[in-house]
């Protein structure tokens, strides 16, 4: 019988192929780079993507400090945080957290375009954000990047 016999190959643990890379978050609109940076992250660029493994590549964002957001955004928009205690609701805007806490901005961006299940908490850990452009992951050599590159 001459046919072809086609199997579904599920990636696991040990045959996923994991990258480490570098993306430059100066003048990126927020949104767009948290997008790009969450497909990054499931490995749903990859060909061998499988929905219930962590095949997505470890990403590394400088300039965080950087970033843009469209409209009136800056002002408008409303972070919404609690203490714990009673009466402890506490709002900032992103002009606000850019001052203080730059990282905070992409990493609430792209935490909220990941699973919320254990899976994206698995994923989270593989984004290292920085405000400048000094980073610790030198050793591992991570491939620069271009966003508007990826589809």
């Amino acid at each position: 019988m001459d046919t072809l016999s086609y199997k579904t190959v599920s990636a696991n643990k040990a045959t996923v192929d994991k990258e480490w890379l570098l993306v430059d978050a100066e003048g990126e609109v927020l949104g767009r780079l948290a997008s790009v940076v969450a497909k990054l992250l499931r490995g749903k660029h990859k060909p061998n993507f499988t929905p219930h493994v962590d095949c997505g590549d470890n990403i590394i964002i400088i300039n965080a400090d950087k970033v843009r957001l469209t409209g009136n955004k800056l002002t408008d928009k409303v972070y919404v945080r609690h203490t714990g205690y009673p009466s402890g609701q506490r709002f900032s805007t992103p002009k606000e957290l850019l001052q203080k806490q730059p990282i905070k901005i992409i990493e609430h961006a792209v935490k909220g375009m990941l699973p919320k299940n254990k899976l994206g908490s698995q994923l989270y850990r593989n984004l290292y954000v920085y405000e400048g452009t000094e980073h610790k992951q030198a050793a591992q050599q991570p491939k620069v990047i271009n966003i508007k590159d990826i589809k």
